[in-house]
This record gives C-alpha cells, structure tokens and sequence, in this order.
C-alpha cells in the first residue's frame, strides 16, 4: 500500500498550481493519496531567507530566463493550458490561505483549492482582495462570506500559523513541498522532497 504523501501549498505560488493539476492524475495512476496541507508562503520565505525566483536571479537573467523555460517545458508535458500569469503579482495570500484553512474545516478544501487555483492563476483575479474572494468562492457555489468571515477566527490563525512553522520545523523552504510519510512523522519516517520536478522521487519513494 502506498504511503502518506502530505502536499504543502499555497494558492499564491504557480509551482504550487501547476503541481495541484497533474496530482489527480497521479493519483489515480498509483493510487497515492496526497493530503493537501496550507500553508502561508510568505511566512516560510520569511523565515528562511528565501526569495521567488524573479527576485532571487534578477542579477541573473539567464537564469530567470532559463526558470521560465523550464516552466513552459512543463505545462507542455503535462498538456496543462489555460495558465496565465498573474497581472496582480505578487499578492498577499494569508486571507485566501486563512480561508483554506477554514474551507479544510468545513469538508471543502478541495473544491476551495480548485477555485482559488484557478483564480490565481487562470483568470487574474486580485486574491488579496476579499471582496474579490468572496466574489470568487460564491460564484463556485461555496460560502465566500462566511469562510472569509472564519479568516478572522484565531483558531484558523493559529492552525495556518502551526502549519507554516511545522513545515519550516521540518526544512521546507518553499512551494510545492512534499512529504512521503507525512509531515507530522518523524523524520526517520518521513522523506521531504520540494519542487513539481521532484514528483517522480516522490512517487518512487512513496511505492516502496
């Protein structure tokens, strides 16, 4: 049987996106079941000194150059279309990532995930706007009043804050981060692996 494999992401972050499409089709191909854990990007940057690769390699355009071709090289693999950049970016996504916490409490954070991602990152839309939220998850079918309303209880807070600090407790520095074991194991019994280029190694070790 295969083993746990916790998926931290965060809605704001493309990688994380692209990731989050090729999953199900993981998924079903080896019937590895990914546990989607929030997280807030921002805290972990902050914490580790990390940067987003247009401000990490601005000194070094063929670098940044070469990390976008890659990036195409991998919507082409995996026939992902619809992706655009977002106009917006950077945005401040703790309210869209309080809102999956909450979401997550309430049995829809796979149907929030699907609707923020594509927000994001299919139609330009300003995540770090709540009325654009709300707008967004009603327009799924989802409550977007009231899980914005839950963004302010600090129980969610607190459990995207416990999130962030457990993963960056176990070496993650960035989205998408994948845990095989699970993020709550020891790390004698769990194995992390960050990026959408990793997800062969984490398929591999998962089947072991």
């Amino acid at each position: 049987m295969p083993k746990t494999v916790d998926f931290l992401f965060d809605c704001g972050a493309p990688n994380a996106y692209l990731a989050h499409k090729i999953l199900p089709s993981i998924s079903e191909r080896t019937n590895i079941t990914f546990n989607y854990v929030p997280v807030l990007l921002g805290g972990i940057f902050k914490a580790t000194g990390n940067l987003p690769p247009m401000m990490r390699y601005k000194d070094a355009p063929a670098k940044l150059a070469y990390e976008n071709l890659e990036f195409k090289r991998f919507m082409e693999a995996h026939n992902i279309s619809g992706f655009q950049f977002n106009p917006n970016f950077p945005i401040n996504s703790i309210t869209t990532m309080r809102a999956a916490i909450a979401a997550q409490n309430a049995g829809q954070l796979m149907p929030f995930v699907d609707t923020a991602m594509a927000a994001f990152w299919e139609q330009g839309k300003n995540m770090g706007d709540a009325n654009i939220i709300a707008e967004v998850l009603n327009d799924a079918g989802l409550n977007g009043e009231a899980l914005l309303s839950a963004t302010q209880d600090q129980a969610v807070k607190d459990q995207l804050a416990a999130n962030t600090q457990k993963a960056i407790d176990r070496g993650t520095f960035g989205v998408p981060t994948f845990f095989v074991g699970g993020l709550d194991a020891n790390d004698s019994n769990s194995d992390i692996f960050w990026g959408k280029e990793r997800l062969d190694q984490v398929v591999a070790a998962a089947l072991e």
